[in-house]
């Protein structure tokens, strides 16, 4: 049984948050993809939507920026078996592939068929999210992906693109610049989401990267080529803040790079490690929390909305929720700020 107590503190259920929701009238529709078949160094993303979900109930609902707009619903849907299946079978694929080229350099016959199942595979991932995404989108509903790593949002990108015909930004705040191109041979590679979405027929407007610090001399050469991706390097940012200028002076920089419909990725990598300690790929520097939240405080202030956001690579450790905690925080304030900017 769910319990809710109207006063604004949620009490224990297995629905998100706590809060007793209902799919085809809630506001916004969390679509959990539990994936990590292309991960290169960590893992445990794959459990990330169940680890924020668990952790989602502990937070007081009432929020001092966003008042009670969860009274206009955040459903999440349940974790799909199919997909929990498929990135099992697909995970040990391409975890031998990984091994064979570090052993031999290039892949075989055999081998460069496996590559070609997993490839099919993160297809039929994308695929499946998309569909998901369109469902939501076409009920009028805000569409959110909880990841997984990164390559599981590409379908919600996609299907925000069709129904905004391509009007639209990708805000990406992200440790890495996820440009890369079929990164060791998977197509739909975490580290090659922007990649894909920057190439796609459907690409947005303009793609703008935040706090991103850690990055390929190709990518960085693929950034400086093209007029619709504008990147804020972490250290960029780190010296002008160092110099004195203010937070907010460099959000509204950021939030000045976007048109007017905003899609929001946010791989929580993006956070200095001690809020993500056991995400895949953790790298030092990055935002705090509270800089993340004005970030999209500002986002929505300046009177864009946001049509569509992600939230990736959360993994839990072993007999320790902060990760889950800190996560199913941002999923709320996310969810906020987007039913924030479409009253």
């Amino acid at each position: 049984m769910s319990t809710y107590d109207p006063s604004g503190t949620a009490s224990y259920t297995t629905g998100l948050f706590g809060i007793p929701s209902d799919e085809k009238t809630a506001r916004v529709v969390v679509i959990p993809v539990p994936w990590e078949v292309t991960t290169s160094y960590g893992s445990g993303t794959s459990e990330g939507p169940l680890c924020v979900l668990k952790a989602s109930p502990q937070i007081d609902l009432f929020d001092l920026e966003l008042g009670k707009n969860y009274q206009r619903g955040y459903h999440m849907l349940g974790i799909p078996g199919e997909i929990e299946a498929l990135n099992k079978e697909l995970k040990v694929k391409a975890t031998a592939i990984r091994e064979f080229l570090e052993n031999e350099g290039e892949l075989d016959t055999k081998m460069t068929k496996e590559l070609s199942a997993v490839n099919a595979g993160c297809a039929r991932m994308s695929e499946w999210t998309y569909h998901q995404a369109r469902a939501v989108l076409e009920r009028g509903q805000i569409p959110a992906v909880l990841g997984g790593d990164h390559s599981s949002p590409e379908g919600n990108i996609r299907a925000v693109s069709e129904k905004y015909r391509g009007d639209f930004g990708v805000l990406h705040i992200d440790a890495h610049a996820d440009l890369r191109v079929a990164y060791q041979g998977f197509e739909r590679s975490h580290a090659s989401i922007m990649y894909n979405v920057i190439s796609a027929k459907w690409h947005p407007k303009k793609l703008v990267q935040v706090a991103i610090r850690d990055f390929s001399q190709e990518e960085h050469a693929l950034i400086e080529s093209r007029d619709d991706v504008r990147t804020f390097f972490d250290l960029n940012l780190k010296r002008e803040l160092f110099r004195g200028r203010h937070w907010a002076d460099l959000c509204a920089d950021i939030v000045g790079s976007l048109p007017l419909n905003v899609y929001v990725s946010f791989d929580i990598d993006g956070l200095s490690p001690e809020y993500c300690p056991h995400t895949g790929t953790p790298v030092p520097g990055g935002l705090t929390f509270d800089q993340a939240n004005f970030l999209l405080a500002t986002l929505v202030e300046s009177g864009r909305k946001i049509v569509g956001f992600d939230l990736n690579e959360v993994a839990p450790g072993s007999g320790d929720e902060w990760d889950g905690n800190v996560g199913a925080r941002l999923l709320y304030k996310m969810c906020g700020w987007s039913v924030q900017s479409q009253p």
